[in-house]
């Protein structure tokens, strides 16, 4: 079995037209749901990027190792699922960002790891006086299209799929988009028309995290009058189902090529990203690190696979780590490491998931590890530079560090709970609430449903709360 891994980054699964956007342009996609099976409730372990994709490769919670910033990369002595593949005798490629290896772990796990391409977007439209500018809406991206980040990444894929490679093989494309700031090449930049959105989640909800305000004070958005601030932010949201747009038809030119070459038949090709975006839903722009909404938990998870059944949705919960399991079964390569991630191989097939499974997200950083905290001078460019469109997000946590403080998120097939030790707690009952606007936690109504959930979170700790190596040193006195 060969595989390609196609991953947006920062794509949520609500804004793609098979998990039901009505105007997203996702044909490609569409067609490889149509083609596999469909996962429609695939959750991340971590709403930023590193962490994410840590948890992806080793089918470990973020608490495990500690893998809970963007400063802490996987490591030589750490499992991986590339790097058991590379050891299996696959040729390992990937081709886009590195939010994943640190620098000494790409010889064992990569056998060629590139980042093509020159630029990704256009330039901020407002000056750094104007409200609007950290809102990350940009100019379209009007650079060459051979020279766009994402579509030479791609090419770079497309030309070893035609180069009749030597079996076996793993593309890994960690692209950038749709990920802020919101600007994509033209017609894709302005495809969607924002007066025919549907209507966005409100801003000011009660009984929310501090960081919602802070977010919308420290970007300046609550400094535009209501008229204005509606006009943006649904222009953010039109312009991020644009950008997935553009993905998509780089998704479609790969689809075709290994339909072309024949190596659709022994290729499981896989369609997700890391995490989602606000992108204009509860006044909010971008992510992050301690948030916990469907909105950027819940990612897309298309597999396509030789002999999987076509048509075939998933709808009970799973988690994106379930990956690494399921890759390494299809390749036939034993998994040497403890774990909690589960195999989704049956799936494939045409079999449902588990009903009674709760997918875990965690979170942010605590006050007594300042080193984990972005804003810092020493280390970001952004804490030096208020014309950085990242500053308002560093300054926030260095002022306000409780906003970004330890979370940790489940959500079941009916509920989302989530603990912060900070307080600030989040319930929602997510068959009457679909999209969160309701926070009933502390509610006597669920003050049932709350307790069970918290005993079910205490127990989930304890189980996932480290793991022991599978060698076994001797316990004699040395010879």
């Amino acid at each position: 079995m060969n595989f390609v891994i196609f991953q947006p980054d920062e794509l949520r699964a609500e804004s793609v037209g098979c998990y039901g956007h009505p105007l997203a342009p996702t044909p490609n996609i569409d067609r490889l749901a149509a083609q596999g099976t469909r996962f429609d409730q695939c959750h991340v372990q971590h709403t930023v990027c590193t962490p994410s994709r840590c948890s992806m490769m080793t089918g470990w919670h973020p608490h495990v190792r500690g893998h809970r910033t963007l400063w802490h990369l996987l490591r030589p002595d750490e499992p991986n699922m590339l790097k058991y593949l590379k050891q299996a005798g696959y040729t390992v490629l990937c081709y886009g960002k590195n939010d994943l290896f640190a620098e000494a772990s790409f010889a064992d796990s990569v056998t060629e790891y590139r980042r093509f391409g020159k630029g990704l977007f256009g330039k901020n439209r407002y000056n750094v006086e104007d409200p609007r500018y950290y809102s990350f809406l940009f100019d379209p991206y009007e650079g060459p299209l051979a020279e766009h980040g994402d579509y030479a990444n791609t090419q770079a894929a497309i030309r070893f799929l035609r180069s009749q490679p030597q079996e076996p093989f793993i593309i890994f494309l960690p692209l950038t988009y749709p990920h802020c700031p919101y600007s994509a090449p033209q017609p894709y930049h302005d495809l969607i028309n924002p007066d025919d959105l549907p209507a966005l989640r409100p801003a000011n909800l009660p009984n929310r995290p501090d960081f919602h305000q802070l977010i919308r004070q420290y970007r300046r958005i609550d400094q535009i009058n209501a008229a204005a601030e509606s006009e943006l932010l649904r222009k953010i949201q039109a312009v991020y189902l644009g950008m997935t747009g553009f993905i998509d038809e780089l998704l479609g030119q790969v689809m075709d090529v290994l339909d072309e070459t024949g190596l659709a038949d022994t290729t499981t090709l896989t369609f997700t990203s890391d995490h989602g975006d606000y992108a204009g839903d509860y006044g909010l722009v971008e992510k992050w690190p301690s948030a916990a909404e469907d909105i950027v938990t819940r990612v897309p998870l298309i597999v396509r696979t030789p002999g999987g059944k076509a048509g075939h949705v998933v709808n009970e919960p799973m988690e994106l780590f379930d990956l690494m399991p399921t890759t390494l079964a299809q390749a036939n390569v034993d998994v040497q490491h403890t774990h909690f991630a589960r195999s989704y191989v049956a799936e494939l097939g045409g079999a449902a998931g588990d009903p009674t499974r709760a997918a875990f997200t965690e979170g942010g950083y605590a006050r007594h590890e300042p080193h984990n905290f972005e804003g810092l001078s020493n280390r970001d460019q952004f804490a030096r530079d208020a014309a950085n469109i990242y500053y308002p997000k560093g300054l926030q946590q260095q002022e306000h560090p409780d906003s970004v403080g330890r979370s940790v998120a489940m959500r079941t097939t009916t509920h989302r709970m989530v603990y912060r030790p900070t307080g600030q707690g989040e319930l929602y009952d997510m068959a009457a609430d679909p999209q969160e606007l309701n926070n009933v936690h502390g509610q006597p109504a669920y003050a049932d449903i709350q307790r069970q959930l918290e005993r079910r979170l205490l127990e989930w700790y304890v189980q996932t709360s480290d793991v022991t190596p599978f060698d076994m040193d001797p316990r004699g006195l040395p010879s």
